[in-house]
């Protein structure tokens, strides 16, 4: 898998204006398949990822649907405005919602009525800072109740829950073939599945 190189804006310069990102964006996602982010201050570019990471997600959608299929786990690439004043943006590998509740959302929605986000680590060199400790803080900040992450480095799934004051108060790490409960969704995960993605 080739990664787009990441370059952390230096802090003298000033952020980078909404409007421009959500433009550059739209058209890296349109016509490389290519992810740009922006949270905490931070733009982030990352590729589309490999069959792995797809059929975990795969995987993920299967297991929700099983529990409660009035919920949608939205895998399409929709952006969420993110961060305490909302002028951050993420796709999240998949979002947790209920049925129908996007339909009608632009490119970049507001996070009012996701009930969790999920993430699959990628092998690239941003992968920890970006997945496991900025997209933490920039979705506590924002309120979405539960981060659900698919670590693969560690075999395991990791939820952060509880979001208070820009942090999530819960934290659990699952390996994989451990049952997962989902906070306030009525979900466990059966991750057995998942050892067949183990490295």
């Amino acid at each position: 898998m080739t990664v787009a190189e990441h370059r952390t804006p230096r802090t003298t310069e000033p952020p980078m204006d909404i409007d421009l990102f959500e433009r550059l964006a739209a058209q890296a996602f349109e016509a490389d398949r290519v992810r740009m982010e922006m949270f905490n201050g931070k733009v982030w570019v990352h590729t589309v990822t490999d069959g792995a990471h797809a059929g975990i997600l795969t995987w993920l959608m299967r297991e929700f649907i099983a529990h409660r299929p009035d919920l949608d786990l939205i895998t399409s690439g929709l952006g969420l405005k993110i961060d305490t004043y909302r002028n951050g943006r993420a796709r999240p590998d998949g979002i947790l919602a209920p049925v129908g509740h996007f339909d009608q959302a632009g490119e970049w929605a507001d996070p009012d009525g996701v009930l969790a986000v999920a993430e699959v680590t990628s092998w690239d060199a941003d992968t920890h800072a970006r997945d496991r400790v900025e997209k933490p803080a920039a979705y506590a900040a924002t309120g979405i109740p539960v981060y659900l992450l698919v670590d693969r480095d560690a075999n395991a799934v990791v939820i952060h829950s509880r979001p208070f004051r820009g942090q999530y108060m819960d934290r659990s790490e699952h390996p994989y073939g451990e049952a997962v409960q989902v906070p306030g969704q009525g979900v466990t995960l059966d991750t057995e599945a998942l050892k067949r993605f183990a490295r």
